[in-house]
């Protein structure tokens, strides 16, 4: 842009007869894409305002009389008057009112693709009334114009925040939209269909606290459609008439876990396209989900810990990442297969990475949402029961992975069986109770037989959360065993034994009638520290053998519910 007129020295120069108390407050936005109008001249009641004005540029606010019609004419650029206008366009501002004015559109639509909508794409004046020049808090405000004129119905998310626009044809306006100063994705989809990301930007506002922004789409979707000009993006412009691009990203979420068990890959380094990403990365350690490139291929590459560069990789693996997705890569399985046992099944345990795609980094509800990998490479196929709940895991051999599971935020067994469903190898105590609303990986992980397994780890059910925290599920939650074929007369809570104990102890109670059973055990405060028994139970007698290797020394309580029947007994820990 040459010069820049403000609209008072405009009004003054043709001598319109007004009064400050008759003024309002406009800024003007060149979003017209057609390469014939790349640079124009503003006249305002017949007197040159804007020489010049280049597309994608704006005024400051600014103020323009109100109360009486004005006419805005747009000229070719290097007019010589206002009698060489092409488009002339009669509006009246509101006394103290505030506006935004952007020129958008083409000069001839039947030289143009048209719009997919039928919108008429006819160079015009979008207006929007109530503008702001100020945040009203410290947040930002802001309003979004469809300004492509060759761009369907589309939605624009903040990605994993909310849905800013919906369903926003061409020449639609919004509401102002109020959010935090910080930094986005924003992800343009079409309107009927959030799952496929037309196109991302990072728009950033962290330094925008407390202020405004006209954000428009601009520029065609298909140049070579439209005399080739400028190509789609997204701007903003600022109250004081910068205006800044919202850079053209392509990003994914990655959580990348190490479950390869074989001894010498703990730890090891990681190279993504020959830059080191993780040093000495150990066994069963885990990332928290971290921005990856998307839409290009990645070099993921994995050598001893303490190398010296990416030549020193011993195995490397290609992946593309989709923009927008989000993923969990496990590194899993030996490097040498021959020198460990062989998997059951027959499935191959090299070295490798499994990745679960449509990830999770919370929750969708108030429950806990997980996916389950059998990551160990000489266990057979197996199913995983929350005991009294459901099957949670049927039938998963080596390598498989199952879809997300929801449940309850509570404190669960999960009993591992064989195939069959009723060969229990081991139980676990899984405490979800701090977890609600959050996500999660549950791998098992290590060796059944680290004998045949050069001594690698034993085996073991380990999980992970989406800010790499790593924990395991603790053995020893045993199943209840009915010690006697003879019907008790009465209910009983008997003494522990022994007492104290170090760091099992068994605990035997009788239920004349079948009743759902509960066995808990609470610290000294009262706050519940493992459930033994969650299920229904014919009458007998029972024992329980309870380890508490997991727990400290200390008194505890153990209760049990069973029908109207409720006993409460202390057993000390003493390690």
């Amino acid at each position: 842009m040459k010069t820049f007129k403000i609209l008072l020295t405009a009004i003054l120069i043709t001598g319109l007869n007004f009064t400050f108390a008759q003024t309002a407050r406009l800024q003007v936005i060149h979003n017209a894409a057609d390469p014939g109008a790349v640079a124009v001249d503003i006249y305002l009641n017949g007197s040159l305002l804007l020489d010049n004005f280049g597309f994608r540029e704006a005024t400051p606010f600014i103020d323009a009389p109100a109360g009486t019609p004005i006419n805005i004419g747009v000229a070719g650029p290097n007019s010589t008057s206002a009698a060489d206008t092409i488009k002339n366009f009669n509006v009246t501002l509101t006394a103290n009112e505030k506006y935004v004015a952007i020129a958008n559109g083409v000069l001839s639509p039947g030289s143009f693709a048209s719009n997919p909508d039928g919108r008429s794409t006819a160079f015009t004046l979008f207006i929007k009334a109530m503008a702001r020049e100020n945040g009203t808090s410290s947040d930002v405000d802001f309003f979004v114009l469809h300004g492509s004129t060759d761009a369907p119905t589309v939605d624009v998310l903040a990605r994993r925040v909310a849905t800013l626009v919906d369903n926003a044809a061409y020449g639609d306006i919004t509401d102002y939209i109020t959010v935090p100063a910080a930094s986005y994705i924003l992800d343009v989809t079409p309107g009927n269909d959030n799952t496929t990301i037309v196109a991302s930007f990072e728009a950033d506002l962290s330094g925008l606290g407390g202020g405004a922004a006209a954000v428009f789409a601009s520029g065609f979707l298909d140049p070579s459609s439209n005399q080739n000009g400028e190509a789609f993006g997204i701007f903003a412009a600022l109250p004081n008439g910068t205006v800044v691009e919202f850079p053209s990203v392509q990003l994914a979420r990655l959580q990348v876990i190490h479950n390869a068990a074989d001894i010498a890959a703990d730890p090891v380094d990681i190279y993504l396209n020959g830059t080191l990403l993780l040093n000495d990365f150990a066994f069963r350690a885990a990332t928290p989900f971290i921005d990856a490139p998307a839409g290009v291929v990645l070099n993921i590459g994995v050598a001893p810990g303490n190398s010296g560069s990416v030549n020193d990789t011993l195995k490397n693996f290609q992946v593309t990442l989709q923009n927008g997705e989000t993923y969990v890569a496990i590194a899993n399985g030996v490097l040498d297969p021959n020198s460990y046992a062989s998997n059951p099944d027959g499935r191959s345990t090299a070295f490798t990475l499994f990745i679960k795609t449509m990830a999770r980094e919370s929750g969708t509800g108030s429950d806990v949402d997980f996916f389950v990998l059998h990551g160990s490479t000489d266990a057979p196929t197996v199913d995983v029961i929350a005991r009294g709940v459901a099957t949670l895991v049927d039938n998963a051999a080596y390598g498989d992975i199952t879809g997300y599971i929801s449940v309850p935020a509570g404190n669960y067994t999960l009993d591992l069986t064989l195939a069959d469903g009723t060969t229990l190898v081991q139980s676990y105590w899984a405490d979800l109770r701090t977890l609600g609303g959050g996500s999660a990986v549950v791998f098992a992980s290590g060796f059944l037989d680290p004998s045949s397994n050069q001594n690698g780890e034993a085996f073991g059910i380990f999980f992970a959360l989406a800010d790499g925290t790593v924990g395991q599920f603790p053995e020893g939650v045993a199943s209840v065993e009915n010690i006697s074929g003879v019907t008790p007369s009465n209910y009983s809570l008997s003494q522990n034994y022994p007492n104290p104990f170090n760091p099992s102890t068994t605990i035997n109670f009788t239920i004349p009638n079948s009743d759902f059973v509960t066995l808990k055990v609470y610290n000294i405060l009262g706050s519940e520290v493992a459930t033994l028994v969650n299920e229904n139970l014919s009458a007998g007698s029972y024992k329980f053998n309870f380890d508490a290797i997991n727990l400290a020394s200390g008194v505890y309580l153990y209760e049990l519910k069973a029908g109207n029947f409720r006993e409460i007994k202390k057993m000390n820990l003493l390690k």
